[in-house]
């Protein structure tokens, strides 16, 4: 029955393209330019701290759906600090910004609705975009050009454009003010997952969807998160108050999933807590990106120009990737490697994630190793 499986595995694993889960320890010396903790928040005892203290105090697990047991006296806090910081009207917390993602374009689309949807957007939205039953264009990325026109050729009533703020693999940032102008133009919704751009873009960190002055929009809805910047887990959905509402009794990933746990949510309003006291973060973190990928250009890699804080860095082929990023690891830097099915464009990459807590000596460590052991691996296109 599952033979097919095996050959499936031969094929990916002679392509370059074989996965595995690789445990890290809790006292790990390594230096971590792979993880989403952008801000350095996740070990934070402020943070820490209060989902500890949350535990003990709601206990381990939420016990139910959100609209069962499974919604908090901090679930509630939370929405309310996240669609106040954000500049939203209202939010709801999923269990994951998976499901978030999943959630919002299920229930706010369907048979007689299009969606025109950015080719690099997140694996999250595109199985959402397949779950909608709507019909799907996929629009050049940051075609402001083609997405007007599929909007304005669309043959049914409603239409959603989807997109991410910050786009994972390089980094970029999507042209949303202009995206939002083409959707009024042509009576649409703009849907923005800005999980790359809170905590990052932005007054404070407020998100590219602030920054953009879309925030308080009618026709905008955000999703976004807290597992990146606030150093938490959980994800949840931005927006006008009718859309939350509509999400609360249609949105499947909502209703039928067990909520988010008490010590995630607590941890996520800690980490708020914390961006609202210490709003320099952000900008750190910013200059941190633009400090890596300056000096990696400077030694002959082909570097993306980062928007926040994903840097891009790109490899010779999927083999070429992997073995790089195990020469960084027995280095002691762990970096991303990101092959295909992950890439859009099918061109692999070590994906570099800056921290606000990195210092000078962190980052004059990664250049070091990373341009070494690219060396090694083909990726310098001008020795110094």
């Amino acid at each position: 029955m599952f033979d097919w499986i095996d050959t499936r595995a031969e094929a990916r694993a002679k392509a370059g393209l074989a996965r595995r889960v690789r445990p890290r320890p809790a006292d790990s010396t390594d230096l971590d330019l792979a993880s989403n903790d952008y801000l350095g928040l996740a070990r934070d005892k402020r943070v820490t701290g209060a989902a500890a203290a949350a535990s003990l105090r709601w206990g381990a697990g939420s016990t139910g759906s959100r609209l069962v047991t499974g919604s908090t006296e901090l679930h509630t806090e939370l929405e309310y600090e996240l669609a106040n910081f954000c500049g939203a009207q209202s939010a709801l917390v999923f269990s994951s910004g998976y499901a978030a993602n999943l959630g919002a374009l299920t229930a706010l689309s369907g048979p007689g609705t299009a969606i025109v949807a950015d080719q690099h957007i997140h694996a999250s939205l595109i199985d959402g975009t397949r779950l909608s039953k709507a019909d799907v264009v996929v629009a050049g990325h940051c075609d402001v050009g083609q997405v007007t026109h599929a909007l304005a050729t669309r043959g049914k009533r409603r239409a959603l454009v989807v997109t991410d703020s910050v786009f994972s693999v390089d980094g970029d940032l999507a042209p949303l003010a202009e995206l939002a102008a083409a959707c009024r133009e042509h009576d649409a919704a703009l849907v923005v997952d800005d999980a790359h751009g809170l905590g990052v873009i932005g007054e404070g960190g407020r998100g590219a969807v602030h920054a953009a002055g879309l925030a308080k929009a009618p026709d905008v809805v955000t999703t976004v998160t807290l597992s990146k910047s606030l150093g938490a887990q959980g994800g949840a959905v931005l927006g006008p108050s009718r859309v939350i509402k509509h999400l609360v009794d249609t949105a499947r990933t909502f209703i039928f999933d067990t909520g988010l746990a008490p010590a995630s949510a607590a941890a996520a309003l800690a980490a708020l807590k914390v961006l609202r006291e210490e709003p320099d973060r952000p900008a750190r973190a910013l200059d941190v990106a633009q400090d890596l990928a300056f000096r990696l250009k400077e030694k002959g890699l082909r570097v993306s120009s980062p928007t926040a804080a994903v840097v891009s860095v790109q490899a010779p082929s999927p083999e070429a990737a992997f073995d790089w990023a195990e020469a960084c690891r027995a280095q002691g830097v762990v970096v991303g490697c990101f092959r295909p099915p992950s890439v859009p464009d099918r061109i692999s990459r070590l994906r570099l994630t800056a921290r606000a807590d990195l210092s000078e000596g962190d980052v004059e460590r990664a250049v070091r190793v990373i341009t070494e052991t690219g060396a090694s691996a083909g990726a310098v296109s001008r020795p110094r």
